[in-house]
């Protein structure tokens, strides 16, 4: 009998063990998908990052093969890629909230501007999420998820595969566009400030300095009509040259106003040259400055042999 009972206790303890062992795979796998956040929350924690200005927890939510190509880029490179992905030139403070509908709010708020990201009801189909965001005044943007490694990875920004070599590509050639416009927004800004000056002293000024920020009133030689770093002649990646220009037939002299890009191919590759006649002039000059044999700008994008 007491053999009968140790049998059937053994049996017992055979059936229990079986039992947990077919039970472990599904409860590691609960308990491995109930430790990693889901897609919201990743995204979250991504632009979190990225507000930040964090690059190791940035690069925690890129795929494997984006995260190395992200860590190998220039640490500005890396710097301006996050601020891609909050809009804000500065790092910031993340701050998080939930709406009446219990959808997640970040609010970068940096020194100079803040964004808020209000997230909406992920879609996730197998090993990819879709997640729309509103963005402070700008339509909704869908970000994609992959899961790799059993973690959610950032895919895709609207309808823009992430990958990190070519997005950089991309975003440091609008980077140079975005400057180069700058620079002929500036020239012209340039050309108002000096033809206000003349009116007000009668005379050119013989410097940019001259038309810089006033300590002690409004002066010929402080006439507080641009700000300090164009009065000392750099804007926005340019350089800024001003010149009197001699009339050829003994009249009234002109100006000339030259921008020069500060790193040649970083910050821009398109010289400008603001003639006597208000004419702007463009080229390539690998750094030099442009001169009034080059084509004319005849738009904001676009120049005239």
């Amino acid at each position: 009998m007491s053999r009968i009972r140790k049998v059937s206790a053994t049996a017992q303890v055979l059936v229990l063990t079986m039992m947990i062992l077919l039970a472990a795979p599904s409860l590691l796998a609960q308990t491995q998908q109930a430790a990693q956040p889901d897609p919201v929350e990743a995204l979250n924690n991504a632009l979190v990052a990225a507000c930040k200005e964090n690059e190791a927890d940035f690069a925690n939510y890129l795929t494997d093969e984006n995260a190395a190509a992200f860590q190998k880029l220039p640490a500005d490179e890396r710097i301006g890629m996050m601020k891609r992905f909050v809009l804000l030139d500065a790092p910031g403070r993340p701050l998080l909230a939930n709406d009446n509908q219990g959808h997640e709010i970040l609010r970068c708020e940096a020194s100079d501007a803040s964004m808020e990201f209000r997230f909406g009801a992920a879609r996730v189909h197998e090993n990819l999420a879709y997640i729309p965001v509103t963005v402070t005044g700008q339509n909704a943007i869908q970000f994609g998820l992959v899961r790799e490694d059993s973690r959610w990875k950032l895919l895709s920004l609207g309808l823009l595969l992430i990958d990190v070599p070519q997005l950089q590509k991309q975003w440091a050639a609008q980077d140079i566009e975005n400057r180069e416009q700058g620079a002929i927004d500036t020239l012209q800004n340039l050309a108002q400030a000096i033809d206000t000056y003349k009116q007000a002293f009668g005379k050119l000024p013989d410097s940019l300095a001259q038309l810089g920020p006033a300590k002690d009133g409004i002066s010929p030689q402080a006439a507080k009509l641009i700000d300090a770093d164009l009065a000392a002649g750099s804007k926005n990646g340019y350089q800024f040259r001003y010149r009197v220009a001699a009339s050829a037939d003994g009249g009234e002299p002109g100006f000339e106003i030259a921008a020069i890009p500060a790193e040649y191919g970083k910050s821009g590759k398109q010289s400008f040259l603001l003639d006597k006649d208000g004419k702007i002039h463009a080229a390539d000059k690998h750094g030099a400055v442009a001169t009034v044999d080059d084509p004319i700008v005849t738009s904001k994008n676009s120049v005239t042999p």
